[in-house]
Parts: C-alpha cells; structure tokens; sequence
C-alpha cells in the first residue's frame, strides 16, 4: 500500500494540534489511553506535526519537551511502518514507476539548469505527493545501483547531480518538511559511494559538509544523535578542506561546525558554546568584512549569538561582545541589500540592549525598542508572522519595561503589543508561544496604570491560569512555576472576592511553585518566590511565618552572593526583590520586638548591596591576578553546574547542588580574606565595641515610615518609628530640594536654612534627641538611602527658636557619619596615630582662586609633603606615587558626581579636560562638568580608580571639592556608593567630603582651620565641626582682619588671573565683605562638609 500523508485540511491540522496538547498537559501514565481514544488521527500527517512541534520546543530551548515528542514521533511511526526506510519491497512496479518517472525527470532538469531553482522548484511544486519516504529509498536504491555499476567519468557526472538535487530539495519549501530533509540526506548519502576522500577528496568533503547541514536540520530522528553525526560530518570535511589549501570553504564548514556546536544537546552545554565562539572566530579570520562581506556579517551574527549565550567568562563582557558583533554584521546586513538578515541582526542587537549589563539601563531600553521597531518593518504580519509575533511580543517586555517616557503610556503599548503578538501565537498553531504571551500580557495587566485596579488584577489571573493549561507542571516545569508565581502576587494583591480566601490561594500558588523553585536547582527564584509568600504572610498579620519565610528567602540570597548582579531586566527586577527582602524582614522584626535582629538585617541589607557593586565592577583591583584567576574558575564552575540543574542535564541533581554550594562557601571564603565586607555581622559584639559616650543614630527608609534606630554602649537598642505622612513628607521634601538644587541655585542656597528646618521637623529630630543619654557626647549618624545627600549634621534643634543651636552644637566630642555599622567597626580597628606627611592635588584646572592659598597653609601644618601643582597633578602622576606611605591625602579640585552611574563619578585632574570634543563622545568615557567643557574620565580618578588604591597608613582623606559626598538618590537599593566609601575601602581613617557645589573662598578658609584644629585635636570630626562653628560665627571684623593676614597670597593670587577673571574675584570678595555680620552664617558656606570615618 502506497504510504503518503494525506492532505491536512485546517480542521484536521486543529485536530492534531488539540491531541499533541493533551499529550502534553496530562498526568503521566494516561498517554496510551488518549492514544487510544484518537486512533482515528494516528496517521503519517500526525508523525509529521509532532515532529514539527518538537523542532519548535528545540529551537524554544525545551529540549525535554523535544526530545519526548520526538520519542513519541518514531513510536507511533514504527507502529504505523512509517520508519524513515520504506519497504519498497512492499510496493508494487505500477506503484513506484510514478516516483521513478518524476526521479528521473527532476535529475534531468538539476543537471540541465545546472541546479538552476527557477527551473527546479515548479517541477517540485507539481510533485509535491511523490516528497516522501518512498522517493528517498527510490533513490538510494536507484542512484546505489547506477553509481555502481557506472563507469567513472558517468559515476563523477551523475553524482554532483544528485548531490545538486539535495541541496535543491534540502531548500524547498512546499511538501514536507521533514520528508524533503531525508530525501536531500539520501541523495548525499548515496552521492558518498562514488566521493571517497581518497579518490575525490573535494567533492567528498563537499558533500560531507551538505550532509551535515542536513543532519543537523534533520526533523526525524533524535535530534541529539542528528547534531552528533553532523559535527562528526563537519569534522570529517575539515580533515580536507584546510586553510592552508582551500580557506573559504574551511571557513563556510567552520561556520557550520561552529552552529551545530551552538545547538549541540549532548556534552556540556558551556564547553560547546566555548568550541562554537572558537570555530567562528576561526572563521572570521578568512570571512573578513573586505573579502567575504557578506559571509563575514553571517558570521558575525552567529558569533554574537553564541556570546549572548555563552555560560562562561563575565555576563557583562559577553554581551558588549555580543553587540559589536551585532553592530558589525548591521554595516553588511542592510535593509536594502539583505532586508530578513538585517531585521534579524536587529531583533537580535535589540535583545542583547535588553539585557545588557552595562550603560545606562534607560538609554538600552531605548535603543533595544528602536531596533524592535526597525525589525518589524520588514517583520510584518503578512511576510513573516512567526517572526512577526516573536518581535512583538519582545518588544512588549521593552515597553513594560521601559523607564523613559510615561510608565502609564509604555505598560499601555506593552498590551497593545502582546495583544497583537496573540493573533499568531494562538493555543492551536503555537501554545508554548501562546502561553508564554499570556503570561507575559498578565504581568502587564498586573502593573497597568490606567484602568481600575482591580479589573486588571482580575485580567491577569485570568491570562495567568489560561497560560497554565499549557505551562503544566508535567510538560513545562519551570515556565508552570513562573506562571505559579505569578499567580500568587496577583492574588495576594487582588481586591474582588474574600480577602481571605485570596490570601489562600496565594500562599498554594507560591507554595507549589517552590516545588520547582528550589534553593538546589533554582535558588534565585527560590528566593523571589518565598518573597512573595513572606510578604502573603506579614500581609495576613502571621508575622512569625512572615519572619522565617523571609529569613530562609535571605540565607539564599546572601549563600549566592555576586552570582546576583544587576543587569539584565531579570536580574534588575531580582535584586529589587532582594532589596525588599531585608526591608520587610526589618518591618517584620518591629512587628514582633526583635530590634536587635532589626538592625542587623539593616546591616546585612547595605552590605549584601555593597558587596556586589564591589565584586561586579572591581574583583580585578581588588583581588592579585592568581586569586581573581582561582575566583573565576570557581564561578565557572557554578554557572555551568547551576545549568545543568536547571535544564535537567545533571547525573545526579542533589549531588551537584551540594558540590556548588560547597564552591559557593569556598568562593565565598576567598573573598572574604581580600574584602573584608561580609555577612558576618554581629550587633552584640559592635555594640560593645562603643565607648560610654558615643550614641549612634541609624535610619532607615521603609515604603510607609521611617526609622531610627538609636544605638549607645548599654542597654537595648530604641528605635523610632514615624507616621507614613512623614514618609510622604520625607519623599516630597527631598524631591523639593533636589529641585531647586540642580535648577534653581540661588533659591536653593538662600532657603537653605529653612529647608533644614522643615527636614527637621519630619524627622523627628527632637524626640529622637530624647532617647539619647544625657553624657553621651559624640554623635554618629548612619543615613539611608536620599538621607545621606543632606547635612543632618546641620539640623536645628528647637526649631521654634530663632537662633536655635543645630546638632553637631549638642555633642561636644564631634557629630561624624558612616556609611554602616559595619564599616565604622572596621575604620574603628584602624590604628593611625601619625599625622606627619600630606600628599595633595593642588588645582589640576587652573581655575579654582583660592586653592593655591588653601593648600599652602595646610602644607605647612605637615613635615613631609608631596603636592601635585596644577599641570602636574595628573592621574600618571598620582599612580606613580606609593600613596600608602602618606598620613594624609587632600585634592583641593574640582569634583563631579554621576548620578546615572556612580562608578563613574569623579575627581577632575590636570589632562582631563578635552580640547577637541568628540563629534559622538562615549557617556561612559566623557562628562560634560560644565557647559562647553568636556572632560577624558580616563584621565580622571574615578570611584572605579579609588577602590584599587592603597591607603594603608592614611588616617585623612580630605576632598575639599564639589558633591564628593553624594550618592545616587534614584537608587532603589540600601547601598552606599560614593568616593567616601571607596576610599575607606581602600584603608583611610576617615573621609571629608562635600554635598554640594561648594564655595571657593568659604572652603579655603574653613579647611585652613580644619587643619589648625587637627594639631590640637585628634579627632577629625571633632576638628571639623569646631572648624565649621567658627566659620559660621566669624564677624566680618574677624574675616577681614583674616584678610589682612593672608593679603601678600590673595594679591599674589589675583595678579595670576586674567583681567576679566580679576575683576569677578574681587566683585565676590567685596561681597562677601558686606554681608554683615556673620558673612558665612549661612548653612550653604559651612556645612557642606561631612566627616565619615572616625
């Protein structure tokens, strides 16, 4: 009986969709009885659809889904004699002649058009009936037979032929597409009888090649087995086609081997894509831009793919990789030339913005939905649906995700998107694509701004189950347990039905996504699922189960340490999970009266954000070479164990879950031993560590209060807990200030003082004064998150007053900050008793007047001095300087903080400014300090810079420049980043530094007397808010008699300026002069400064 697949009607393809569906969504066991119940659609159309879907789940990264359905594809093949060898034996002459009729007739054609498709295809598409199993056996038995018994010279004309035909037919897109693969690795099969490496080694090679293209494209077959045989094919052919004797075609079959290694099942998943980046670097080396333009964008493309895969080497770095390679094959692929290449390589570039790591994260997205945008002008409905859809739906997530622009209006387009992305993405033609848009379009819905809240929560667990009748636990474990997730937010914030019965629900969805979503196999998402249920439980008031959720959620977060890294949106979203983590354990803690655990997780919080932005950005500096080798093969090790667990590749699962906790600890370990930043903090033991009379006040800044934790040598931690209107208040008040800081200068520095006023207020500052004891006479204040951009220090007391004294009046032995407990507990073990040598940066720009005087005076305070004079203080010359063999260290520049990327905030130094600015300047290299000034950050001591120096001896960094104090106040996490920290990282004692743009001429002065009281005074805050009360009392008979003291250095000064410059110094002295009379009274001239540290 003559076996063909019979015409698939939609109703029919519907039909087979449905059944392969219910394959995948039922209980194991029932797949025999639903079997049996469709014997009716058992048939070689079935065979073909399964097989389809299975290459759909591969080509989707579900290889167990694909590996099953193809099990399941040869079973019920075998059962209907529908092997890939048909019995022809079984057939009839009068039935095969019609196949050897067209065989012979399409031969005939392939070898008169010389391959020609236009002359081909038509004959194909006539015969698409006869584009079976039956032809490709007809032609192994035919073309066997007549190579075999042809002469030579026949044998070496037909079999190019035939091998012509495979690759025409490999191509076709009509019939199936599985039938026309076998056929094409028949024809090549057959084809290898008369090509022998040793008789025709090129045309052997040749066809090895096409046959693994073949293989590796295979539907039939486990796919597995077929991408082996393929890269034992491709392997074979470069045994002769070597650089040295035929370059382009061992580039094309590097290539080659290069995907099928990319795409390889078996083996380690990190070590293929390590032999595909190096076989497609091989192949650059021929497939170059000016030779092989065209070859060397494919390449290109393909070897960005590989790196935005790739498991090994740092995240960051693969994916710049990937984007150059991207961008390079773009100047290649272009929209006119190779319009479905160039809309690739942009869907392709658009998904790498997405996820990169570096850059700022608003500025990617940016560019990744313009890349979208772009690919969907060739990706169009009509022409390519799949693809069409799949970029949709990608640029849905770009628009969720959006930061620029309205957030209302981005999550609108996002539904807008993922709607459209629907129409092709149905449940019957697409359900893992289906489902995973469902899934995707209920988060939306579950963050949508307009509309009423609880329709869309309603939407969303609507799409969230629907997503679920495909993501099943059996089929799907890991997108089931997503969707689970999910689920369980959207009712834990759902509004419609009973709050309690919500509440359940909620707490079943979380904990049966934990049944995937476990610490060994899935330990990120282990910790953002048992967030969602900590946060279920302290919602429901079950504070003690909120408590221990929480806290198991935080041994895992804190056991992963950098392996959670911001960057892609996925880990971004993470670590604002993680960061919520330790902010509601906190409120929990206050709910039960666990103040003590309180403020240890407040500590853990800072330093679990501190260590990663070190790790991230500097283990190179901070770590010798043969450690940062050691730590990196570690990390290795974890990120390719950690894959196979999630992708169900590991032997034994348990086993290596121990072993990669185990290299955790270890990794773990060895960075503790060169940054000493961990988790081991213990309250008790830095509370004893105090002395009598030193009080410390820590806040910190939860959704709906704030917090102040007051902290002495004995008895039990207070804390102080505010209403949410002051939390509100807070949020408005430092929007306010930041306002007028950055727009409206003037109005900010002449309502400062009141501003400070009204800060006070909301912080409660008087009654949290109440808790302090009576003798303690040294203050240090711990902000949180926007707190530390602001002069606490300077806050009135007794606002009602109108000379009320301001806080650092009340302790006599100094009001000083840190940036934690942690921090200060170890700048507090650092012995620096020599104050005797000063290295200083003396006005590298040449524009700052009273500097020269400044640093004149203070030099004169040390024995020793090393000072880099304005074109000499360069950063070849500060590293050229053993820094660690000076007491003191003092830039007296210009100073710049980067609000968008702290790391590359930076002190001005004497080479940086720019003459010719690049038409283009890179925002990661250039800064615009001020308006027409651009400035080289390599040429600049960066934040990045700070941490790498070694400042073992240094008691005082003093920067005596502009916002050299700030943080970034857009920042969601707990950390304190900032040149403060860095250089207290790097060994000082303590850090001066500044919160705003400070005034040349009050700076000179109060840091000439910061320094005077440093001789007498061991203690830098101490000599600092002396230095600060005096400038803010001095009369102007006192300033002006300090004129006369130092009037040979200012006429020295203002001889130096041009005459312009000249007459503007001597136009602001003279108005300093009147303001009567206290000229500096103004918080704005003296409490700019901040001393951290101790």
């Amino acid at each position: 009986m003559l076996l063909t697949t019979p015409a698939m009607n939609e109703q029919r393809l519907q039909a087979y969709y449905q059944l392969i569906k219910s394959l995948l969504n039922c209980t194991d066991g029932e797949e025999p009885e639903i079997l049996a119940a469709n014997q009716g659609l058992l048939d070689a159309g079935f065979v073909q659809k399964v097989e389809e879907v299975a290459q759909m789940c591969s080509q989707h990264g579900d290889e167990k889904t694909a590996n099953w359905l193809q099990s399941l594809a040869m079973q019920i093949g075998e059962s209907l004699n529908l092997d890939n060898k048909v019995d022809l034996q079984s057939l009839s002459e009068e039935e095969m002649q019609p196949y050897y009729r067209f065989l012979m007739e399409v031969l005939q054609a392939t070898a008169d058009s010389r391959g020609n498709s236009q002359v081909v295809y038509p004959l194909l598409a006539t015969n698409t009936d006869k584009l079976d199993g039956v032809l490709a056996e007809i032609l192994r038995r035919w073309g066997t037979n007549s190579l075999g018994e042809a002469t030579p010279d026949q044998a070496e004309y037909l079999a190019p032929v035939i091998v012509l035909f495979g690759n025409l037919i490999q191509q076709f897109s009509l019939g199936s597409k599985a039938s026309n693969m076998e056929i094409a690795i028949t024809g090549y099969e057959v084809a290898l009888t008369v090509y022998t490496p040793e008789a025709l080694p090129i045309g052997w090679a040749e066809t090895q090649n096409n046959l693994a293209i073949g293989y590796r494209n295979r539907i039939k077959g486990d796919r597995a087995d077929n991408i082996e045989i393929a890269i034992a094919a491709f392997t074979a052919a470069l045994s002769v086609r070597t650089r040295e004797a035929l370059p382009i075609d061992w580039a094309a079959t590097q290539h080659n081997l290069a995907n099928a290694y990319n795409n390889r099942i078996k083996g380690d998943r990190a070590d293929n894509i390590e032999i595909a980046i190096a076989a497609f670097t091989a192949a650059l080396s021929v497939r170059t831009r000016e030779a092989l333009p065209i070859d060397w964008a494919m390449t290109q493309n393909s070897l960005a793919v590989a790196y935005s895969d790739r498991i090994k080497g740092d995240r960051a770095d693969n994916i710049e990789i990937a984007i150059a390679a991207f961008t390079a094959a773009l100047s290649v692929n272009t929209r006119e030339a190779l319009p479905e290449d160039w809309a690739m390589t942009q869907n392709n570039l658009a998904v790498a913005y997405s996820d990169r790591i570096k850059g700022d994260r608003a500025d990617n997205i940016e560019i990744a939905i313009a890349a979208f945008t772009a690919a969907l002008t060739v990706r169009t409905r009509e022409a390519l649906p799949i693809d069409w859809a799949t970029t949709q739906n990608s640029l849905a997530v770009a628009y969720k995700d959006r930061i620029k622009g309205d957030r209302a209006d981005n999550i609108e387009i996002a539904i807008a998107a993922f709607t459209t992305a629907l129409s092709v993405n149905t449940r019957e033609a697409l359900p893992i694509d289906w489902a995973m848009t469902q899934n995707n379009l209920a988060v939306a819905y579950s963050d949508r701004i307009k509309g009423d809240r609880a329709d869309n929560i309603e939407i969303a667990i609507k799409a969230y189950t629907a997503a679920l009748s495909v993501n099943t636990r059996e089929a799907l474990p890991q997108s089931w347990a997503t969707t689970q997730n999910n689920l369980g937010v959207a009712y834990s914030n759902r509004i419609k039905g009973d709050r309690a019965d919500n509440i359940e629900k909620a707490i079943a969805s979380f904990t049966a996504a934990l049944t995937v979503r476990t610490k060994e196999v899935l330990p990120e998402n282990h910790a953002e699922t048992l967030f969602g249920l900590g946060k279920t439980y302290q919602d429901a008031n079950k504070f003690d189960l909120a408590y221990n959720t929480f806290e198991s959620a935080i041994a895992t977060i804190e056991s992963l340490r950098e392996e959670i890294v911001s960057g892609e949106e996925s880990k971004r979203k993470q670590a604002e999970y993680f960061n919520q983590v330790y902010s509601r354990i906190v409120e929990v803690c206050c709910q039960l009266n666990k103040i003590t655990e309180a403020i240890e997780y407040v500590e853990r919080s800072k330093t679990r954000n501190l260590v990663e932005q070190i790790l991230e950005r500097d283990s190179k500096t901070i770590f010798p070479p043969e450690i940062f080798t050691q730590l990196e093969k570690y990390r290795d090790e974890i990120a390719v164990g950690q894959y196979q667990i999630q992708n169900g590749k590991a032997e034994n699962p348990n086993v290596l879950a121990q072993h990669l906790q185990q290299l955790r600890n270890q990794c773990n370990e060895l960075q503790n031993q060169y940054l000493p930043v961990g988790y081991s903090f213990k309250f008790d033991s830095f509370q004893s560590s105090l002395d009598e009379h030193t009080a410390i006040i820590e806040w910190y800044i939860l959704n709906d209060k704030i917090l102040a934790f007051i902290v002495t040598k004995q008895g039990d931690v207070t804390v102080c807990q505010s209403q949410p209107e002051d939390r509100e208040a807070l949020r408005n008040w430092a929007i306010q200030y930041l306002r007028n800081y950055y727009n409206q200068k003037d109005q900010w520095r002449n309502n400062l003082g009141q501003a400070l006023k009204e800060l006070a207020s909301i912080l409660h500052i008087n009654e949290i004064l109440t808790q302090i004891p009576k003798h303690c006479d040294k203050l240090i204040l711990i902000p949180h998150q926007f707190l530390h951009l602001f002069p606490l220090h300077a806050l009135p007391i007794n606002q009602n007053s109108e000379n009320s004294p301001c806080l650092l009046d009340l302790f006599p032995r100094g009001v000083g900050y840190a940036p934690s407990c942690q921090l200060l507990q170890q700048v507090q073990q650092r012995k620096r008793p020599d104050f005797q040598s000063l290295f200083a940066i003396q006005n590298p720009t040449k524009d700052l007047i009273y500097t020269n005087l400044e640093v004149q005076v203070i030099q004169s305070y040390f024995n020793t001095s090393n000072v880099l004079k304005k074109t000499a203080a360069t950063l070849t010359a500060i590293n050229n300087t053993d820094l660690n063999t000076y007491h003191c260290t003092h830039f007296s520049c210009h100073g710049y903080f980067n609000l968008t990327n702290p790391s590359n905030s930076a002190l001005i130094l004497a080479d940086a400014p720019v003459a010719d600015t690049p038409t283009k300047p890179d925002s990661e290299r250039y800064l615009n300090l001020r308006a027409g000034e651009t400035h080289d950050l390599e040429k600049c001591l960066t934040l990045d810079r700070i941490f790498s120096l070694k400042l073992e001896k240094c008691r005082l960094v003093t920067l005596s420049a502009c916002e050299t104090g700030l943080i970034d106040f857009d920042n969601a996490s707990d950390e304190y980043i900032g040149l403060p920290s860095g250089f207290l990282l790097a060994g000082s004692q303590a850090v001066v530094s500044s919160l705003w743009t400070v005034s040349d001429l009050s700076t000179a002065f109060l840091m000439m007397k910061f320094y005077e009281n440093l001789q007498t005074i061991n203690t830098v805050s101490i000599a600092l808010n002396q230095a600060q009360q005096w400038l803010r009392n001095l009369t102007t008979e006192e300033f002006e008699a300090l004129l006369v003291k130092y009037h040979p250095q200012i006429e020295e000064i203002f001889a130096q300026l041009e005459e312009d410059d000249q007459i503007l110094a001597e136009e602001y002295l003279l108005q300093t002069r009147h303001r009567k009379p206290y000229p500096f009274k103004n918080p704005f001239y003296w409490a700019a400064f901040t001393a951290t540290g101790v």
